[in-house]
């Protein structure tokens, strides 16, 4: 039996933080229902299939400038200042009046020092930026493998959102619309995220570095997985074909690519410090192929090793080479 939390105090140390999150973990597996929750959170034939719509979402700024930013350095928050400076600035991309959506990978109900999910960190200072450029609003959202309500806690999202002013979405199941890709081989009459888009004026993917067990890397690219409802783990059968379909899915104004640590084992999910290396980049961009071509680098990998980077540059969907776009590499600053 699972001893009862006694609580935090006003400040949760970091061992309390990571010992909570895997008492949590552990509550939820112990309730024999997570096999259940995976296959059933959204069961295909409830989402009138017979409407299905084209799914696609393109929110990419097209306006001349740099694509493509590497910070180095510890500080989430201040990486992710300097390498949009070198790019032009938030405001090249955030509007007044824009409605942004940051899409985070919430996906585990692990807390953020475990590296398996969106830092909190980074989640505060997007939507910071973005309201500080003007943006009407900021919403933040994933669509979690675990509890939503769970996942947003335990990994700090919900309270970061909060604290920045955003929005927290939590999916429900009537927050999906059936879509059919056009040109799409897997991506057909099936449930996809739908009900915060509206009036969304700007997307930006925020995802971690991680390695993967059937993909070979987890990065921005697969972080719109979460936008997928229904019985989804059936893609992991064409792992690569799927993120592909992805990427032809969906076009986000920015992707910020977090390899402060990395995961560099037992990936996606992690569990233990030890699964982590300390990788000290933080990548921006406006391709994610390229972004994730740059976070492949991290893991000891190019992109030739990661079948669906491949695809997708031969495809036209960004450019695997990310060399060729000259990406601003903004050093570490000086304590």
């Amino acid at each position: 039996m699972i001893p009862p939390d006694p609580g935090p105090g006003p400040v949760a140390t970091r061992r309390e933080f990571f010992r909570r999150g895997l008492r949590a973990g552990a509550a939820i597996a112990a309730t024999g229902g997570l096999g259940a929750w995976l296959w059933n959170r959204h069961p295909p034939g409830d989402f009138g299939r017979t409407q299905a719509s084209d799914p696609r979402k393109d929110f990419a700024v097209r306006a001349a400038g740099p694509r493509m930013a590497i910070a180095t350095g510890r500080d989430r928050a201040a990486m992710l200042r300097r390498a949009l400076a070198a790019m032009g600035g938030i405001e090249r991309f955030i509007g007044r009046g824009d409605r942004v959506m940051l899409k985070v990978n919430a996906a585990f109900a692990t807390p953020a020092i475990l590296g398996a999910t969106t830092h909190p960190d980074l989640v505060a200072e997007l939507a910071r930026l973005c309201r500080a450029a003007g943006a009407a609003s900021v919403i933040v959202t994933d669509n979690p493998i675990n509890s939503p309500e769970s996942c947003f806690e335990l990994t700090g999202i919900g309270a970061a959102a909060r604290a920045s002013g955003a929005g927290l979405f939590v999916p429900r199941q009537g927050s999906f619309r059936a879509g059919t890709l056009p040109g799409g081989r897997l991506i057909r009459d099936w449930p996809v995220l739908d009900e915060p888009f509206a009036g969304v004026t700007k997307l930006i993917g925020v995802a971690p570095v991680k390695g993967h067990q059937r993909a070979g890397a987890s990065m921005t690219m697969k972080n719109w997985y979460g936008l997928l409802g229904g019985r989804r783990n059936q893609f992991h059968q064409d792992i690569d074909g799927i993120i592909v379909e992805l990427a032809m899915l969906v076009k986000p104004t920015l992707v910020v690519l977090d390899g402060t640590d990395s995961m560099m084992t037992n990936g996606p999910t992690g569990g233990s410090l030890a699964d982590l290396k300390a990788t000290n980049t933080l990548i921006v961009a406006t391709d994610p192929v390229a972004a994730d071509a740059c976070g492949a680098t991290l893991l000891g990998k190019t992109f030739r090793d990661l079948p669906y980077l491949v695809r997708a540059g031969e495809m036209g969907l960004g450019t695997a080479d990310f060399e060729s776009l000259h990406p601003a590499r903004v050093p570490a600053q000086a304590s």
